[in-house]
């Protein structure tokens, strides 16, 4: 089975409700059209920038560099559901390309909106440190090309309320406990109102599944990358602690026989079902990953059940079946796959 991208299996600080933390900057070259108005020749001419500046990243990791053109579409699809591309960026993918490190938790998309989009990804909560290693590959880069900037309006974007610092972060929450109490609204719909924005498990215009949604920033321009790095931090302290206050409610004295029932139940499907769709799987699973982080389940590898909530992703399945399923055998091979990891597991 393909080893899972090492930021979405490890375990990281705040790891019960935070999965994971990234940090993404947009970047253009100077004198290039943005990709959506670029020619063949200027993207050939950015893949060629790109892979020539391949050689100075190998001590930060050891990088490789990929033609989304030449992959097939399973690899593409794995590449989404790990994060570490965009599902825009493997539509039309000619004269597309991804370079990603060793242990698949920073990726450079070339040609996606921005000439480059360079992401960093840590498991748990790791805002500081994805920020500054993002900042390392982004010096190898501008050591070596010609960005588009701007004294005024900082990084030129394709999209403009990407200029300035041209700086996403964003943390991935997993919030079960406030999902059920149906709280999720009011503590994250108020968001926007201070710069930030909420999206679902694969971001701008994705559901939550699984209970898990990003919170990042929506501006730009007119403050520091460290003072958007600050914002953030403080409103996900905010929210971790209305899950935390949610799961203790879940287990006060009146309500504890209630809440271990809701989620023995969703473990006594996971371990028995012989068809689950790819959906029900994230909420059980969702539930089961609640129940061990309260104490109330035990399973003894934790990690193991997070890369279970990975590999039952379709592109996984299929990849690790080596050839694309219908929908029907892709629903039996998921629940045969989780049957045999939690039953060997318990």
């Amino acid at each position: 089975m393909k080893k899972i991208a090492s930021w979405m299996k490890d375990n990281g600080p705040q790891g019960d409700i935070v999965l994971g933390t990234r940090c993404r900057l947009a970047r253009n070259l100077q004198g290039i059209p943005f990709p959506e108005g670029a020619s063949r020749d200027d993207l050939r001419t950015v893949l060629q920038q790109a892979q020539e500046v391949l050689p100075h990243l190998q001590d930060l990791g050891g990088f490789a560099y990929f033609e989304m053109g030449t992959m097939d579409t399973l690899d593409r699809q794995v590449l989404v559901e790990e994060h570490l591309v965009s599902p825009s960026h493997t539509q039309n993918p000619q004269h597309k390309a991804v370079i990603i490190n060793d242990a698949a938790n920073v990726s450079i998309m070339v040609n996606e909106e921005d000439h480059l989009r360079i992401q960093v990804l840590k498991p748990g909560l790791q805002l500081a440190e994805a920020w500054r290693k993002a900042t390392e590959i982004d010096d190898r880069f501008e050591a070596h090309l010609d960005y588009a900037f701007d004294m005024q309006s900082g990084y030129l974007t394709c999209c403009p309320t990407n200029a300035g610092t041209a700086l996403r972060a964003s943390v991935m929450f997993h919030l079960p406990a406030l999902r059920r109490l149906n709280k999720v609204q009011e503590v994250l719909g108020a968001v926007s109102k201070f710069g930030l924005t909420v999206r679902g498990l694969y971001g701008e215009g994705s559901d939550a599944r699984g209970n898990v949604f990003q919170l990042s920033n929506q501006i730009t321009l007119g403050q520091s990358e460290e003072e958007t790095i600050e914002h953030l931090a403080r409103f996900t302290d905010q929210i971790l602690h209305s899950e935390r206050q949610a799961r203790e409610y879940l287990l006060e004295e009146d309500r504890r026989l209630a809440t271990e029932d809701w989620l023995f139940r969703s473990y006594g499907i996971l371990r028995n079902a012989r068809i689950i769709t790819s959906q029900e799987a994230m909420e059980l699973l969702s539930d089961l990953k609640l129940g061990v982080d309260l104490g109330v389940i035990e399973y003894r590898d934790p990690e193991l059940l997070k890369q279970l909530m990975v590999q039952i992703r379709s592109a996984h399945l299929q990849k690790m079946m080596g050839q694309a399923l219908p929908v029907q055998e892709r629903d039996r091979l998921r629940a045969s796959l989780i049957r045999d990891a939690l039953n060997g597991n318990a």
